[in-house]
């Protein structure tokens, strides 16, 4: 069965979800977990994504994903493929992580019932730990006792605690609720009455235009109205795209490819340097080389690219030249803090 191109626009909202290679864990503890949300706070400055709710739970994840810019698949690419090389790394492992392609159903956010289907799938992530028996009221386990969601660490939280690339102002907004003590606690509390009053294995499921959100999220495409969905159609028809299409599609490039024209720019200005210069200088040559290391912290544009308009040789070079100066660095801000220690 041919896979389904993904659409991808400006400002589009996705559940993205995926699990472990063979249903495997993902995390073998919280170490693995706080890597992860490092690694998506990397995939957000990078791409702009803004992350409303999400869900850490041994073998998978969840998240309700807004793209400012059309830049899912690049992005997904990046962050997949960091995680599980620090993954690998990390416990001396090799090989796939995730099973299979990760899924991406657009969400409907806008329009006749798009608070509906928003706050719903909202629900759905924050409650997975309920229906994975992870909360547990009668043995003292509640719903903010589970940390590795965006409720505990997002809306449960006050904003100073908050991580950066956690955006939860829209979500309060849906619900009704104030970014207050006040608000916090009834956010939470709404949630704890669903526990009580819903069985716990269907905690969160929600049906709307007869459509199941659990089916959906396992098998469709889309959570939304009718009218949503013929938009998404017409979207797609606009698109030729193959079925391999949506892992290259220049649209899906956009954002990167503008981002690191304009940090190259810039960095070309104030290192002094102009484009004619490049191919006299060294490969190695620092004023290259932080560029580079800018462009590859704040894109997700191949190393070949920025290889070929910094004259640096070769990918592996870019590569090789990044790693040693973060290590350097890494060195001089440890004998820092030694020293102030000492002092």
């Amino acid at each position: 069965m041919p896979r389904q191109p993904r659409i991808e626009y400006e400002g589009a909202l996705y559940h993205v979800m995926a699990r472990g290679n063979r249903k495997e864990d993902i995390f073998r503890g919280d170490g693995d977990r706080e890597m992860f949300l490092a690694t998506l706070a990397e995939a957000c400055q990078r791409t702009g994504w803004r992350v409303h709710a999400w869900t850490l739970m041994n073998n998978h994840y969840h998240w309700l994903l807004e793209t400012p810019e059309a830049n899912l698949v690049q992005g997904m690419k990046w962050f997949q493929n960091t995680y599980t090389r620090r993954f690998n790394t990390r416990h001396r492992t090799s090989g796939h992580l995730f099973g299979g392609r990760y899924k991406a159903i657009l969400v409907q956010g806008d329009g006749e019932g798009g608070r509906d289907y928003m706050t719903s799938l909202m629900d759905y992530i924050h409650l997975n730990a309920v229906r994975a028996g992870s909360v547990r009221e009668g043995e003292g386990l509640g719903l903010m006792d589970f940390a590795w969601s965006s409720l505990a660490q997002g809306y449960g939280a006050m904003s100073s605690e908050r991580s950066a690339w956690m955006e939860t102002a829209r979500g309060f907004s849906l619900f009704g609720y104030a970014d207050d003590t006040e608000g916090r606690r009834g956010f939470g509390e709404r949630l704890e009455k669903r526990i009580a009053q819903e069985k716990r294995e269907l905690c969160g499921m929600s049906i709307k235009e007869g459509q199941s959100l659990q089916s959906t999220l396992r098998r469709g495409w889309y959570w939304g109205s009718q009218e949503f969905r013929e938009r998404m159609l017409e979207l797609l028809g606009h698109r030729t795209q193959s079925n391999r299409d949506d892992q290259t599609s220049p649209v899906g490039k956009a954002h990167d490819q503008a981002a690191a024209e304009r940090i190259l720019a810039e960095g070309l200005q104030a290192a002094g340097l102009s484009a004619e210069d490049l191919p006299k200088l060294k490969g190695s040559d620092p004023r290259k080389v932080a560029i580079a290391r800018a462009i590859h912290a704040r894109t997700s544009v191949l190393q070949k690219w920025t290889a070929e308009k910094l004259w640096m040789k070769s990918s592996a070079n870019v590569s090789q030249l990044i790693r040693r100066k973060n290590e350097i660095d890494s060195r001089e801000d440890e004998n820092e803090s030694l020293s102030g220690t000492a002092s």
